[in-house]
């Protein structure tokens, strides 16, 4: 992979305007991938704060520990999931933490390699494993699951409209082993609507699975908050509705103070808000950003502060 390959990252200084790192502070990045917010939070927390980063991809902390040397041991690495972050942040002394960033979405550099199977529009194996050393790779569900749990999975994480007529159409013409080979089906079998390519969605659904990236958001999210000191900021940036809409309710609940009925006299739930929101709305790229950097476009970030 080339290591010159620099992935810019969406909403940076929106990022850095919300969690306010600070000298002393204790950060996580829960989504290393190139390090570019990383690198930020490292800047702005400088001389001595300090960031605890996660990623399941080897090759993200490999290339992370290489960009980072000169930081020594004002960062620490952890080739995991951030949905672990709940018992490995403890383990490296991060129980009180002044800022925690997810950010969902892939960066340029696992697009760029075609070996990962991320993009249709490189020529590589149907992976997409985030750790391509476990687990199973879209291939293997694309040409193992049955028709109805293809549909399923096609509808559920990539909201495919002809999800169950290209469930039918794969099994009836797998094996897929290709990135380039699912694509060029999809393309001929599908018509396509705008300027989206019609193995879009499917290809974003297939990842998702295979990564059980809801599972692990629902998991980071709920670990974070925990985490978090008093004033402790949560931010979010996510790229499809299914993370944003998960995120947007789970903040929004928590936020709730008591939810007795308004007639009730006396409170019987005994509820209390444990964040507030920054933004009652979710906070986008503005035209020069969505210009220079076209992936932004999809970008929602979302912060909540702890009370």
């Amino acid at each position: 992979m080339d290591d010159e390959i620099i992935h810019v990252p969406v909403l940076f200084d929106k990022v850095l305007e919300y969690l306010r790192p600070l000298p002393n502070g204790r950060y996580i990045d829960g989504t290393l991938g190139a390090g570019g917010h990383t690198f930020g939070i490292l800047q702005a927390s400088a001389p001595d704060g300090r960031v605890l980063v996660f990623d399941k991809d080897p090759e993200a902390i490999r290339f992370a520990r290489g960009r980072f040397a000169k930081y020594g041991k004002r960062i620490i690495y952890e080739n995991a999931s951030y949905a672990e972050m709940g018992t490995l942040a403890p383990a490296h002394g991060f129980t009180q933490v002044n800022g925690i960033l997810l950010d969902l979405g892939l960066s340029s550099r696992q697009l760029a390699d075609g070996e990962r199977g991320f993009s249709f529009q490189r020529e590589g194996p149907l992976d997409m494993r985030f750790d391509p050393t476990t687990g199973e790779t879209a291939a293997d569900l694309l040409n193992n699951l049955s028709e109805s749990e293809l549909a399923d999975i096609f509808w559920r994480y990539g909201e495919v409209s002809q999800n169950h007529r290209i469930a039918k159409l794969i099994v009836a013409n797998r094996p897929f082993y290709s990135t380039t080979e699912l694509a060029q089906f999809i393309s001929a079998n599908v018509r396509k609507k705008g300027r989206i390519h019609p193995a879009t969605q499917l290809f974003q659904a297939l990842r998702i699975e295979v990564n059980r990236e809801l599972e692990a958001v629902e998991q980071g999210v709920e670990a974070a908050i925990d985490l978090l000191i008093s004033g402790g900021r949560l931010a979010v940036i996510s790229f499809h509705s299914l993370e944003d809409r998960f995120v947007k309710r789970y903040f929004r609940e928590l936020a709730k103070d008591c939810v007795c009925p308004p007639h009730q006299p006396v409170c019987t739930c005994d509820k209390q808000a444990t964040v507030k929101l920054i933004a009652r709305r979710a906070i986008k790229a503005g035209d020069q950003e969505s210009t220079i950097n076209p992936r932004s476009r999809s970008a929602r970030l979302r912060v909540a502060e702890k009370l």
